[in-house]
């Protein structure tokens, strides 16, 4: 069971950076950020590495990933100066995505997340709550009772201009393909360019993998 404690009464009206930091502090060496090299996660390895320069940062590999997607890890990697932790499932069949997606999924994203988050007391999202229905009411930092652990989504209330505002300032590295349409980027196999997170598994009514859940609290003492 990870570390508990007193969740802050005004979290919600905490900046990023201020999640972030309360996070650090309160897990050193136990927290880490999930990182799907999406726009969000553009931000957030930036203020991680500003806040903590030996961070730690996971990234699922599905050996799907599109290629945009894998340069853009070495790019992190190489300005920042870090490793990214990379946690994969057993290869798959191909076409399993299509024709058993659960099977899939569950092999290639959620059996490595649970080995990523075995050793961590809290770890660190790009949600937003923009980005689709089931994610708006995503905290700000809350106990995420699927993993028990705790979720910061220090970008719970950003909207996607605050993102690229972000970014452009700072002139930081994303993923090309947002410019080409994709507003939300996963596997090549399951993946077109659409709004918010209308371009996964697209002809579906899947809105989410199984790695974020609805069912996190907001407060837990």
């Amino acid at each position: 069971m990870a570390a508990r404690l007193h969740l802050p009464a005004d979290v919600e009206s905490w900046p990023a950076q201020r999640v972030l930091a309360y996070v650090l502090e309160a897990f050193p060496g136990r927290v880490a950020l999930a990182c799907s090299f999406q726009k969000e996660e553009s931000v957030l390895l930036d203020m991680l590495f500003e806040l903590e320069p030996t961070a730690r940062v996971f990234a699922i590999d599905t050996r799907h990933l599109f290629p945009e997607t894998y340069e853009l890890w070495r790019e992190v990697e190489q300005r920042y100066g870090t490793t990214i932790e990379r946690f994969e499932g057993v290869p798959v069949e191909e076409g399993l995505w299509d024709t058993k997606p659960d099977l899939y999924l569950s092999i290639a994203k959620v059996e490595p997340l649970n080995r990523a988050l075995l050793d961590l007391d809290a770890w660190i999202t790009g949600i937003r709550r923009a980005q689709s229905p089931t994610r708006a009411g995503a905290p700000k930092l809350g106990w995420d009772e699927q993993h028990e652990l705790w979720k910061a989504n220090p970008l719970a209330d950003w909207n996607d201009d605050d993102c690229w505002t972000y970014i452009h300032e700072r002139g930081l590295p994303y993923n090309p393909l947002h410019d080409q349409g994709y507003e939300s980027i996963g596997d090549t196999h399951s993946t077109q360019p659409g709004k918010g997170r209308d371009g996964r598994w697209a002809g579906t009514d899947r809105t989410e993998c199984g790695i974020h859940t609805v069912g996190t609290k907001d407060a837990v003492s």
